[in-house]
């Protein structure tokens, strides 16, 4: 069997980075959270751009649901854990991989644990998962480690870098207070203020925030993946125009479109209030029983 060799692996990055920069690559630590749709793929995409050192975290196994869009999902790895699996994946393309392994997820026993040492941190949580996503936020920017969070929207990403000396998360989707649809409902028209994916879903009868599903795609996640990647790659090197939050993008394969949005003072910028009335309104409209009442949450509905 012939040995690996890094330089060579990946030698053709070198042009869009330097040899000294591959070299910081080398050395950098990323933590992902989570490793489904997005989070898989994230780990494959930046352990092939030579990044050596990750931390990741996720407690799933595979089934067949996550069959269209996750890229360790397969007939081999039924019922496996996702961890495992995409560890070996990694580790088959680059076997010097230092890799830190939370097979429990991100908890609040272990999320100092799981944020040591690291540059970035790269999300790839569940849509719903809220609390642990607002505790390794928080963390990060107790600790200044920035934060590149890309979402699957439609056939397209929207994607956000939260700077530890920028707006924080909590005062871009203003989470205080609020129950999980109304965080849901921030979460989304945070990420997207554009909604580019807007105007070609084909059965709207899959889509339920409060029931917590939704349709989705694996173009989507790639083209997360590749986005967050060189956001990533930026912060770790230092280069490039990296716009953090209010600043956000989205860019809708579909349409192809793009547009950057900058939404000032957050969840309380006026167009960001609008959204989320009119999102409220349509879900009155379509899950009457399911949507915010006056009264069910300390959340300012506004």
């Amino acid at each position: 069997m012939r040995k690996f060799d890094y330089d060579a692996a990946f030698s053709r990055n070198i042009g869009w980075v330097t040899e000294q920069e591959q070299e910081r690559l080398k050395n950098c630590r990323v933590a992902i959270g989570g490793l489904g749709g997005v989070g898989g793929v994230h780990l494959l995409t930046l352990a092939r751009l030579g990044i050596g050192k990750f931390s990741v975290a996720d407690f799933d196994t595979f089934d067949f649901v996550n069959f269209n869009r996750q890229v360790g999902a397969t007939m081999s790895s039924l019922d496996r854990p996702k961890l495992d699996v995409l560890r070996a994946m990694a580790l088959d393309v680059n076997p010097e991989l230092d890799m830190r392994l939370f097979p429990e997820g991100i908890t609040d026993e272990n999320l100092d644990q799981f944020l040591e040492g690291v540059d970035v941190y790269v999300d790839g949580l569940d849509f719903f998962a809220f609390h642990v996503r607002r505790q390794t936020f928080a963390a990060c920017r107790a600790k200044s480690i920035p934060v590149v969070t890309a979402a699957p929207l439609g056939f397209g990403t929207a994607v956000l870098v939260f700077s530890p000396t920028g707006m924080s998360a909590e005062d871009y989707f203003g989470f205080e207070g609020c129950d999980e649809l109304e965080m849901a409902i921030r979460f989304l028209i945070g990420l997207s203020p554009a909604v580019l994916q807007r105007g070609y879903v084909a059965d709207m009868s899959r889509i339920s925030l409060p029931e917590r599903r939704g349709p989705s795609s694996i173009a989507s996640c790639q083209l997360c993946a590749g986005v967050a990647a060189v956001e990533t790659l930026k912060l770790l090197l230092g280069r490039g125009d990296v716009r953090s939050a209010p600043w956000g993008s989205q860019f809708d394969a579909y349409r192809m479109k793009y547009v950057r949005t900058w939404r000032p003072w957050g969840f309380r910028n006026p167009l960001q209030r609008l959204m989320r009335f009119l999102v409220r309104q349509q879900l009155r409209k379509t899950t009457p029983a399911a949507a915010p009442r006056r009264g069910q949450s300390s959340c300012s509905l506004s």
